[in-house]
């Protein structure tokens, strides 16, 4: 390191939580930055519980990891203590920027009067009406700075940051939701979010130079999901019964968004999409997630060698369509359900493989 950044290449839900809460316990990780806003979650294993998270850092399953949240996040006070006693971290790791705009609990009123989660699929969490009104400087915008409750977390994280990555500190910034709602790169405008949704962006959002960045790790989903209702388009839509007889599952699957527990669409992969995040993310590392829904014969492997035919091949052709190493391989929704490649001196090289990408 000193800087991992972890991004999505989707629309959101591709186990960047995941990747964060194995590096933080794999790397000794000194800092993980939180981006993004409540409107997007991560989902973890904890002791043997899954637990949703909408502000605390995946990285709090390593209890010496310091938890911050960065200058341009977007923080709701309810949601955020309430996280902290559920999962048993005190408030002395966690320290949040003076500057990070707080969601007050009325803004999500506001955004379903105007009809946003009708209209563009929006999670209603109050976090676009928070990034408007900064923008607008509306008088009823508070910072984390003005919060009382807050004022003994209160930090000026990008000098804390810069300041221990000279000291020789690792730090991972755990991005949100995926490159697919960009508000700026991609052509899904309106049905995006209200920020930029790139390795820059959140660069830029917790006050660090983009000379520092060591790593970025783009997570893939095999399956990319969508949230329900009109949320915007999702190429080759499918069914979650499609994607079970498919996979081999022997029981019902599906999977719920972590912010507002609706359910989500799926849909064949889509190498055009994935090209694109790559692209402007430029990735050093792919975390593939989802070989268990390629092949159930997959499911809780964690040896690159166990993986099926059909699973070897799909990573290969993938690394040779992105010129990137798949680091990471998924292969089911617990943490400890992960290959961790790195070990092997891995470097992408080209490989005889037949494409089974979808173009």
């Amino acid at each position: 390191m000193p800087i991992t950044v972890v991004v999505g290449a989707q629309f959101g839900g591709e186990g960047k939580g995941k990747i964060v809460s194995h590096l933080s316990t794999t790397d000794d990780v000194d800092f993980v930055v939180r981006c993004g806003g409540p409107n997007s979650g991560h989902t973890v294993d904890y002791s043997g519980f899954r637990i949703g998270l909408r502000m605390l850092p995946a990285g709090f399953v390593n209890e010496a990891t310091k938890l911050r949240i960065a200058a341009g996040a977007l923080v709701n006070v309810r949601i955020l203590l309430d996280e902290l006693q559920r999962c048993h971290v005190e408030s002395s790791r966690l320290k949040i920027d003076r500057n990070a705009c707080i969601v007050a609990d009325d803004f999500a009123s506001q955004e379903l009067a105007r009809g946003l989660r009708k209209r563009v699929g929006s999670t209603a969490s109050g976090t676009g009406i928070a990034v408007a009104k900064r923008a607008l400087r509306d008088d009823d915008v508070k910072l984390a700075k003005d919060v009382e409750v807050l004022a003994r977390c209160i930090e000026n994280v990008s000098t804390e940051l810069n300041d221990a990555i000279d000291r020789g500190k690792k730090i991972v910034i755990e991005g949100t939701q995926g490159f697919g709602l960009s508000l700026y790169h991609t052509d899904n405008y309106p049905y995006s979010t209200s920020r930029d949704t790139t390795a820059s962006g959140f660069l830029s959002e917790t006050g660090l130079a983009p000379a520092l960045v060591d790593d970025v790790i783009m997570a893939v989903r095999t399956f990319p999901i969508r949230v329900e209702g009109e949320s915007g388009p999702l190429r080759d839509e499918i069914t979650w019964e499609t994607l079970e007889k498919m996979s081999g599952y022997q029981h019902h699957i599906s999977e719920n968004t972590t912010a507002t527990a609706r359910t989500r669409r799926v849909g064949m992969f889509d190498i055009q999409l994935v090209r694109s995040a790559a692209r402007v993310n430029r990735p050093t590392k792919i975390a593939l997630h989802g070989a268990d829904y390629l092949d159930y014969r997959n499911k809780g492997i964690t040896v690159y060698d166990s993986l099926s035919e059909r699973a070897v091949q799909f990573i290969e052709t993938l690394e040779d369509s992105l010129k990137v190493p798949v680091a990471f391989i998924g292969t089911g929704q617990k943490n400890e359900e992960i290959i961790d490649r790195r070990k092997s001196d891995l470097v992408w090289q080209p490989h005889q493989v037949q494409a089974t990408l979808k173009a």
